[in-house]
């Protein structure tokens, strides 16, 4: 590989890198909370998961992409729905995002929502939301990453602040 100034940079020495150690350099990197939902087609009741791992890829197709463990139990429920709602939680929805990531638990038990125009829970107080369906998947270690495109969007509350997760703690913006 080399850079724009032809210098020289090895890639072919692998240097066993400590779990714990990769945790506490990328949480150095501040990311949003987003909570993603869908209407399981086999239930009929809301599902949903939380990811901190969202980004846009694409405005020209509008795409966006978050990754999902591949232990997930929700990731398949909410992929069985072809649809689903991408809420950016707001400051104030610490204990959604903290719901949204027990497995198994009723993630929406003491939620309000309302259906999005394809049927998906818009979770009320989110800062905004992003009616979307999974266009490709990849496999990277023991994650899924999810390429989503975008057929609706809006912001919820265009004042409002999002959830922050930094150094592996919730926190806010202040300017």
């Amino acid at each position: 590989m080399t850079t724009d100034n032809d210098t020289t940079i090895r890639t072919d020495t692998a240097v066993p890198i400590d779990a714990a150690r990769y945790r506490e350099v990328l949480g150095h990197f501040a990311t949003g909370v987003v909570a993603i939902t869908a209407v399981d087609p086999e239930t009929g009741q809301p599902a949903g998961l939380a990811a901190n791992s969202f980004t846009s890829v694409s405005i020209d197709p509008p795409l966006v992409a978050f990754c999902v463990a591949h232990t997930s139990s929700s990731w398949p429920k909410v992929k069985s729905a072809g649809r689903y709602c991408i809420n950016v939680l707001a400051e104030h929805q610490e204990g959604v995002s903290r719901q949204f990531a027990v497995s198994g638990a009723d993630k929406f038990a003491g939620l309000s929502w309302s259906p999005s125009g394809h049927g998906s829970p818009i979770l009320d107080d989110a800062v905004a939301w992003m009616d979307a369906r999974p266009v490709d998947e990849h496999i990277a270690g023991d994650h899924i990453i999810v390429v989503s495109h975008i057929d609706h969007l809006e912001l919820a509350a265009a004042d409002g602040s999002p959830l922050l997760f930094y150094r592996g703690r919730y926190g806010r913006f202040t300017n």
